[in-house]
């Protein structure tokens, strides 16, 4: 990193207010992970140190939350103590799930981030096992002062945009968004979009009441023309971030699998969650625990699709709807889920949001379940050959819009409509899981987030901002 562009990136943040305590620098390991449904292995990469110190929340070295499939942690060698750990979730353990996990081998590139030790350290990689507990992977050793490490340069710092500057990175939660598929005289319409859907975020419970607890910044490299990918229609965009539509072949499914490519030009930033606004109108978007969440910025549902996959990304949650078509298998054995939105009820007195539970609530919950299946299995048939015909987006606009309309009538008949409890349908599948009320910005396309989820959601907020 040279002295110019650190003065630089120096400079622009202390123009956005922001004044870097002591801290150590911000170390990026990457590697691939490679494998099948049957095995996976671990291959280090390059050891990184990011232009920016680490921006992240010292007072909590350690996650208590526990929501993702993966859990890395860092130990120093020289006293035995884990001095960080982070869990998280990833395209790899996403794919692993499909059917194409079965038939071939994939290699996918993936990066974990942490403070830069004090000296040579062990980084040890866990993962959930059929029992959901976590067991060790691989491990490898990293050490901060090895001159084989790469140290990148803030290359895109006078690009940055300070949307919502609330104070000093170390105790606030750093959301980037970053544009992909903007050109360079499209900068302007970007800065409004991320503007746009910033306040849109925050008029939604709980992130309204933690606004102050948030630094939103912008970035987004200029393309060579507009859009992204979207394969299933011919269209093809060497976009800077390499976003694309029908990720694991499922149309709406919006991924970047190039994970070299948005590291590099985040590490310009300070960030603690991503979500990349790709400059699309067809509707479609992404989120995986820890990694990124995407959403398509021009489409009439972006704010739908901002708040609700930024949920997965953000806090873990689980999707709660159950009739729209995934590439993703179901499970052999159904066994408690780790996300803290669903559950397998497997035992009503010990179900995990038991305390919300009010006395008269069954446990299943009746809902209108046959009602909504035998309407949202239609309405599904009529999309897939809609999409088929490559509609205008409009048409599809209306199809939601109807969708939207109806689950709503037909949820206020219901004598349980306002109460927690386990109301079965969740976690992509009809039967065996259920999720905590009937209607959440997790299950529909409705507004707000159910109380589990809004609690849940704090308890990340807290973890990036207040000390233990």
């Amino acid at each position: 990193m040279t002295k110019r562009t650190t003065l630089l990136t120096t400079i622009l943040l202390l123009l956005a207010g922001i004044s870097f305590a002591e801290a150590p620098a911000t170390m990026r390991l990457d590697y691939f992970h490679s494998g099948n449904r049957d095995m996976e292995m671990f291959s280090v990469e390059q050891v990184v140190i990011e232009p920016l110190p680490w921006t992240g929340n010292m007072h909590q070295p350690l996650d208590n939350t526990l929501r993702g499939k993966y859990l890395f942690e860092v130990i120093d060698n020289e006293s035995g103590e884990m001095t960080w750990s982070r869990s998280f979730s990833s395209i790899y353990g996403e794919w692993e799930t499909t059917g194409e996990a079965r038939r071939m081998n994939r290699t996918l590139h993936e990066s974990i981030r942490f403070p830069a030790p004090g000296g040579v350290a062990t980084v040890v990689m866990k993962k959930r096992d059929a029992n959901n507990d976590f067991k060790e992977v691989w491990r490898t050793t990293v050490d901060p002062s090895d001159y084989m490490n790469h140290h990148e340069s803030a290359m895109y710092a006078d690009q940055v945009i300070a949307i919502h500057n609330s104070g000093d990175p170390a105790q606030k939660v750093d959301l980037l968004l970053l544009g992909d598929g903007y050109t360079a005289e499209e900068q302007d319409d970007f800065i409004a979009k991320a503007q746009e859907l910033t306040d849109a975020l925050f008029a939604v419970s709980p992130f309204k009441e933690r606004k102050d607890d948030f630094n939103v910044w912008a970035l987004a490299p200029a393309s060579a023309e507009s859009g992204v990918s979207r394969p299933s229609t011919n269209t093809y965009r060497d976009s800077p971030l390499r976003t694309t539509y029908d990720a694991f072949r499922s149309e709406r499914y919006v991924l970047t699998f190039d994970n070299k490519a948005w590291r590099r030009v985040a590490s310009s930033t300070p960030y603690d969650f991503v979500e990349i606004l790709t400059n699309t109108e067809t509707y479609g978007g992404g989120g995986i625990y820890g990694l990124f969440s995407t959403a398509a910025a021009n489409s009439a549902s972006a704010v739908y699709l901002f708040v609700h996959e930024f949920g997965h990304h953000f806090a873990g949650l689980a999707d709660e709807y159950y009739t729209s078509s995934v590439a993703y298998e179901a499970p052999e054995d159904i066994v408690e889920p780790y996300e803290p939105n669903v559950t397998a009820l497997l035992d009503p007195d010990k179900l995990k949001w038991k305390h919300l539970v009010g006395e008269s609530t069954p446990l299943p919950t009746p809902w209108p379940k046959q009602e909504f299946e035998e309407h949202s299995m239609s309405v599904q048939q009529t999309r897939a050959q809609m999409r088929a015909d490559n509609v205008p987006e409009a048409e599809m606009n209306e199809l939601f819009a109807y969708t939207k309309e109806y689950s709503e009538k037909l949820f206020e008949q219901n004598e349980f409509k306002d109460s927690i409890g386990a109301f079965e349908g969740a976690n992509y599948q009809a039967k065996g899981y259920y999720r905590s009320e009937q209607n959440c910005l997790m299950f529909t396309r409705t507004d707000y987030f159910c109380r589990v989820c809004s609690d849940a959601i704090e308890k990340v907020i807290d973890e990036y901002t207040q000390p233990l």
